[in-house]
């Protein structure tokens, strides 16, 4: 990631499935959800702060036979270039040989356009013989159109093995309403993660 004198080197802890919890409540429903949804392109988990996003989405990959990439987001990933490393070098925790080139293209003086590396990223993860999740945790922290943008290209050309889930506290800025009527969104919302009363009884019980 280039910043004026030296690549950045990538923060591997923004790349780590949190552990479950030990003392967390576990919600069958929302795992049958979120296995559901598999069937779809893009999974999105929306709620306010507090609503237990960031731990269902970890528990739920704990117990899925798919591999998964994470990345958690904040704010400096606005910037398209570091979006799009941290991306590939999410992807490689899963396919450790993809984007080899890309990610030194992108941490390089003048990284190349954003679709051509989204066009050569999307050609590599077709090529992966699995089905995976890459999850984006926090999307909320971005505000530029163009990682939406680059999102948007992503999504619209993701490999069939590949599914894509978003958690954040507000919704992302992307074709929702189009992914919606074509059946390929799935959606968990504050209604949704608000404890049923067996779940509410269990989490006074055991963790209070």
């Amino acid at each position: 990631l280039y910043n004026g004198a030296m690549p950045t080197p990538v923060l591997s802890t923004k790349l780590f499935i949190p552990p479950p919890r030990p003392s967390a409540v576990l919600r069958p429903r929302l795992s049958e959800r979120l296995n559901e949804g598999l069937h779809r392109k893009l999974t999105l988990v929306s709620a306010p702060a507090g609503f237990g996003k960031t731990t269902l989405v970890s528990e739920w990959l704990a117990a899925c036979a798919r591999p998964a990439a994470w990345l958690s987001l904040d704010e400096g990933d606005n910037d398209p270039t570091r979006f799009l490393a941290y991306l590939v070098a999410a992807l490689r925790t899963i396919a450790p040989n993809m984007g080899e080139g890309l990610l030194g293209a992108l941490q390089s003086p003048q990284p190349p356009p954003t679709e051509s590396v989204l066009t050569a990223l999307l050609n590599e993860m077709a090529a992966v013989a699995e089905d995976s999740v890459l999850v984006l945790d926090d999307y909320h922290a971005i505000d530029a159109r163009a990682v939406d943008n680059a999102l948007t290209y992503l999504l619209e050309h993701l490999p069939p093995r590949m599914h894509l889930l978003i958690s954040g506290r507000e919704d992302p800025h992307l074709p929702l309403a189009r992914l919606r009527a074509r059946g390929q969104l799935s959606e968990l919302r504050a209604t949704d993660l608000r404890f049923a009363s067996s779940e509410a009884a269990e989490f006074l019980n055991r963790v209070m």
